[in-house]
């Protein structure tokens, strides 16, 4: 496979997974305001840190009102980070690869770029917001499916796999990192004990892990419970450590990958030997900043071993803001 295909099909996964985890997070975070009282809920600024474009936002926005969050996380295109830009550029790249992809997906991707485009607006409805996000929730996971059940395995599977598991191991540990600040930080934190349950199973069905959370431990919802199983669980898709096993399973597939597979073996290792009920906000943050950027130079060792010495490009191609500051590029 040439190496300017994987890069494409990289990062034409990371972006799809991407929209479907703001999907997810804009509607848990849109029905956790109902559930809290006005004065110590959590507020949207929350969303914004997620997505590592805090700057960006504020250079454009007067306060962390709720339309102009949900405008800034759905639709606008100056943030790179929205869901309109990352099913734009997954488009995209979907466009340049067409010849190795089922007429199906090719259809699902676009399909999915019209509808967030021409139905952005209804995100910031109260009536109508649960229906799109769950509509582009959905078709992300249709795509998921996809590649799972009619493509041929081999190495374009293998970098599809990789990219999106690289992208869940990051937003997961991105909102475990913002909500646990804002339930064990500011003002209103300890006011928040009573509501203790319902932030952190808010945390959990962002990520649709409440059920599987329930069965895996048979324990009530608790904050190191949660953190727990959010980072290091060998079995729920969207933990950071299952994440990074089925990571290590592709890249034994893969030629030259021994410094990888080191490299994610000592982030696994690092997050099982963690003991998450001995750590604050603070001990906690900075292991989930330790966790990201090993993440990112996991992602920097895939370009160097498999993807550099492009052609031009079509168009810009970024990671998230808290990445190093890197460029990835569509190239045809």
């Amino acid at each position: 496979m040439l190496s300017r295909v994987a890069d494409n099909l990289y990062w034409m996964a990371r972006y799809l997974e991407r929209t479907e985890n703001l999907a997810r997070l804009l509607d848990v975070s849109a029905a956790l305001m109902l559930d809290l009282p006005p004065r110590l809920g959590p507020g949207w600024q929350p969303l914004v840190t997620i997505t590592g474009n805090v700057d960006l936002y504020v250079a454009h926005a007067r306060d962390f009102g709720e339309q102009s969050v949900i405008k800034f996380i759905v639709a606008d295109e100056q943030n790179p980070g929205s869901m309109l830009t990352s099913i734009a550029r997954a488009r995209e790249i979907a466009r340049t690869v067409r010849d190795i992809l089922p007429r199906e997906v090719w259809e699902q991707i676009n399909g999915l770029y019209l509808y967030v485009g021409e139905h952005a607006a209804e995100a910031s409805l109260k009536r109508t917001r649960s229906g799109f996000l769950g509509r582009v929730t959905t078709a992300a996971q249709t795509l998921t499916g996809m590649f799972e059940g009619i493509y041929n395995e081999g190495d374009a599977l293998s970098f599809l796999i990789l990219g999106r598991n690289i992208e869940r191991a990051d937003m997961t540990s991105r909102i475990v990192d913002a909500r646990a600040a804002a339930m064990m930080t500011g003002p209103s934190a300890a006011e928040l004990g009573p509501f203790e349950t319902v932030l952190w199973m808010s945390v959990l069905r962002s990520l649709s892990g409440y059920q599987m959370y329930r069965l895996k431990t048979r324990k009530r919802v608790y904050g190191a419970g949660v953190v727990r199983f959010l980072l290091a669980d060998e079995q729920f898709p969207r933990a950071c450590v299952c994440c990074l096993r089925r990571t290590e399973e592709v890249l034994h597939r893969l030629p030259n990958s021994e410094p990888l597979l080191r490299r994610v073996a000592r982030m696994r290792r690092a997050i099982h030997h963690t003991r998450f009920e001995t750590l604050g906000q603070a001990e906690l943050h900075e292991f989930i900043d330790r966790l990201q950027l090993s993440l990112a130079r996991t992602s920097d060792e895939l370009a160097r071993v498999y993807f550099i010495g492009h052609s031009a490009p079509l168009a810009e191609v970024t990671p998230m803001p808290a990445f190093p500051a890197q460029t990835r590029q569509v190239t045809a």
